[in-house]
């Protein structure tokens, strides 16, 4: 499996070392071919062509801007989008204006911990919401599709509680929806069926971010770092993609922070930023041919295109 890297294959607006946010954290492909990324900035979705242009910027301001995933409903797009600071969890058009807001959760545990949302997944077939609190309380809560609270997993009944479950989505499989869950700080993913019954675990990633899933693939970028490719029936792994020798987990793994790397990091000075390997990658996305877009947790952002070669 073979892929040409394209560095810096779009131009983020704005984008210098001294940018205060301005950060790559979400990405999806619509469609019609767009390349749509969610960041840090007074108008938060950047539509791109295949071809790397700006198309246009919409959605208005996002601080925090965390996850992006698209569904499709009756064969309309919308975005899930998470704003980690300030909490909004909204359901926008593919041009960010907002059709819906779930409710603050809760939970016990909300007595002692604060919230701070980080990715959604939608059940594809009965319009389940499940948002995953990675920042917060480490908790992934389920609404219905009118977003009504209906439960809440901790993954004591999976393989652990979890630690930092940052990522999370949604797959379909002859024997029914599975949701997969990046456990980052325990350096694995949990796997759950749509009613929250444990399925299986696995330790095949030191920091998973997220998921995103093409045929029998998944994509996991790896914020320490590198984008892995996985069969996504059994995790066996296909390719493992842009890995950075002075980026590295925590020498103990039953630890998480800080891992081994440059002082500065993750906010590496784009003068330093080599091709070929990743600083930061927190979302990947398929495009429909197996082409891949990674973006980054980085000051002023981080576009690369992974284009497929043919076998």
């Amino acid at each position: 499996m073979c892929y040409r890297w394209i560095d810096f294959w779009a131009r983020i607006p704005g984008a210098t070392d001294e940018q205060v946010s301005g950060k790559t954290h979400g990405v999806c492909v619509s469609s019609d071919g767009r390349v749509i990324v969610f960041h840090q900035s007074d108008e938060a979705l950047l539509h791109f062509s295949a071809e790397g242009e700006l198309l246009k910027e919409t959605g208005g301001a996002w601080r925090g801007a965390h996850g992006l995933t698209r569904v499709l409903e009756n064969g309309t797009e919308y975005l899930w989008l998470t704003d980690q600071f300030s909490t909004v969890v909204a359901k926008t058009t593919l041009d960010g204006e907002i059709v819906q807001t779930l409710p603050v959760p809760q939970h016990p545990n909300y007595d002692t911990e604060i919230y701070s949302p980080t990715w959604v997944a939608q059940h594809p077939g009965d319009g389940r919401i499940y948002v995953a609190d990675g920042y917060g309380a480490n908790l992934v809560h389920v609404y219905d599709q009118e977003g009504v609270q209906r439960d809440s997993w901790d993954g004591s009944k999976g393989a652990g509680t979890f630690a930092e479950p940052h990522g999370i989505a949604c797959r379909s499989t002859p024997n029914g929806v599975e949701v997969w869950i990046t456990d980052r700080s325990n350096h694995r993913i949990q796997i759950f069926d749509a009613d929250g019954t444990f399925l299986r675990a696995s330790m095949a990633c030191h920091s998973p971010c997220m998921f995103d899933f093409h045929n029998d693939q998944v994509v996991i970028p790896e914020l320490f770092t590198g984008v892995k490719i996985f069969n996504a029936s059994d995790l066996t792994l296909q390719a493992d993609i842009g890995c950075n020798p002075a980026i590295q987990p925590h020498a103990d793994p039953k630890k998480w922070w800080p891992p081994r790397a440059p002082e500065a990091w993750p906010n590496t000075a784009r003068s330093d930023l080599q091709p070929g390997v990743f600083n930061s990658p927190h979302a990947a996305c398929f495009a429909p041919k197996g082409d891949l877009y990674v973006v980054e947790w980085i000051t002023g952002g981080r576009i690369t295109k992974l284009e497929k070669k043919n076998d």
